[in-house]
């Protein structure tokens, strides 16, 4: 037999204590922040969290000073796609990255999944450095597969036909279609398009009873975004989705998008929205805004018409964003894009600090939108997502006060995914 994969970034065994003294700590909680704290791990859970007098370090551990820096929980990017097309060496390279720029956890929005449940098994163990890796299994109307990206995704097979990647009708078998979508391990099951609202109702259903999550877009066409959210969806992808519920025509398809008013709605918004904001705050569902996608669209457009197309829905996107949050909808940080290899830091970054400049929620709530309601995104608000006794140890020490600034996340110290230090200096030295 083959010897076992080196393991270098392996969470620590049961027993291996280490003690995080004197921080500033911001839990992803709505307490206030606390100085002057302990945070006691064992092995790759949080034990003990207290006031450094309280707690005192047992004699066998590790102590790490870190008076006079600050600590959140560690950060989750809820929209993220990281093989479409596969490349392994870009994908372990984005992983790495976002690792020691504080993200331990990303949401995977549908890809090809023979390679991302295979990069999931290796950060999970830690054969390669890098966030764990919730995904999800795509279903859509069959009209939707002649898109080049499901080929992408499903080298060798036929897009629509392959169990991370189905093509769902009046005739399909919701039973064994779900069943093949959680056999690939998968956290969730994501509605992308061209499916009428009963048949995703019936997904969710069915996913229900199944006991696995719904991630779908905002609106799915002719689905549209209140049906999508009255199906009983656990989230929402893409804030500017929500404008089609104001459209003035029976939505029809993922390609026939009805022509919206943009400037009204950003202008005077729509009663429409504000019914739709009151409908996912009462249901918890959660918004995975990617509010910034569209200024990166608006970098990556070809022509001036493309560009001013991009940054009229970024002005959609900023709005609707701020209005939501003002309503009290959960919004998620996701990104569906991701900054170019020569940046230091990755794009969640640049989302959290839209959230904050251009949506005008406070950072402390933009915080919270990377780590307890990502964690929740996720399904995983038990383990991760607060710095919290019992749960996974998983923060981020920052040199710097995000709460006074939120460009302050990218001044990370290290990152500790299920306690296992990724030390900043470590990545800065490899990426020289």
């Amino acid at each position: 037999m083959d010897e076992p994969a080196p393991t270098p970034f392996a969470p620590p065994a049961t027993g291996s204590v280490t003690v995080y003294r004197g921080a500033t700590l911001i839990d992803g909680t709505e307490h206030a922040p606390r100085p002057r704290t302990t945070v006691i791990v064992d092995g790759d859970v949080i034990t003990r969290v207290g006031p450094d007098e309280q707690l005192a370090a047992p004699d066998s551990a590790q102590v790490v000073d870190l008076a006079g820096r600050f600590v959140v929980p560690g950060l989750i990017d809820s929209h993220q796609h990281i093989a479409t097309p596969p490349n392994r060496p870009v994908a372990e390279a984005a992983l790495r990255r976002q690792v020691y720029s504080g993200i331990t956890a990303i949401r995977d929005m549908a890809d090809d999944l023979r390679q991302v449940g295979d990069l999931a098994r290796a950060a999970r163990i830690g054969e390669i450095a890098g966030p764990d890796i919730h995904y999800a299994a795509l279903m859509a109307g069959p009209g939707f597969f002649d898109d080049p990206r499901t080929w992408q995704v499903s080298q060798g097979e036929t897009p629509g036909h392959v169990p991370w990647m189905q093509a769902i009708d009046e005739g399909t078998d919701l039973p064994l279609a779900v069943a093949m979508a959680r056999g690939t391990h998968a956290t969730a099951i994501k509605v992308y398009a061209d499916l009428p609202g009963a048949t995703v109702a019936a997904i969710v259903a069915e996913a229900r009873r199944q006991r696995i999550m719904v991630w779908a877009h905002a609106a799915v066409f002719p689905a549209s975004p209140a049906e999508v959210v009255a199906a009983g969806v656990d989230s929402v992808s893409h804030v500017s989705l929500l404008a089609q519920q104001t459209a003035d025509e029976p939505l029809s398809s993922y390609k026939t998008k009805p022509v919206l008013d943009i400037e009204r709605l950003v202008r005077e918004g729509d009663p429409r929205l504000d019914a739709l904001y009151a409908q996912m705050r009462e249901r918890g569902t959660i918004l995975d805004a990617t509010a910034g996608m569209w200024l990166w669209v608006a970098d990556q457009a070809e022509d001036a018409e493309g560009k001013e197309r991009a940054l009229a829905n970024d002005r959609l996107s900023a709005k609707l964003t701020a209005d939501a949050f003002r309503a009290g909808v959960l919004i998620s940080a996701g990104t569906d894009y991701e900054a170019e290899p020569a940046q230091p830091l990755p794009g969640l970054h640049s989302e959290l600090a839209y959230l904050v400049k251009r949506c005008g929620i406070p950072a402390a709530d933009a915080i919270r939108s990377a780590t307890a309601i990502g964690a929740a995104s996720l399904g995983a608000a038990d383990v991760m997502g607060t710095v919290e006794a019992g749960k996974l140890a998983n923060f981020v020490v920052l040199a710097a006060d995000p709460l006074a600034d939120i460009d302050n996340l990218g001044r990370v110290v290290c990152t500790v995914k299920r306690g296992r230090r990724f030390d900043r200096a470590e990545y800065e030295g490899d990426a020289a």
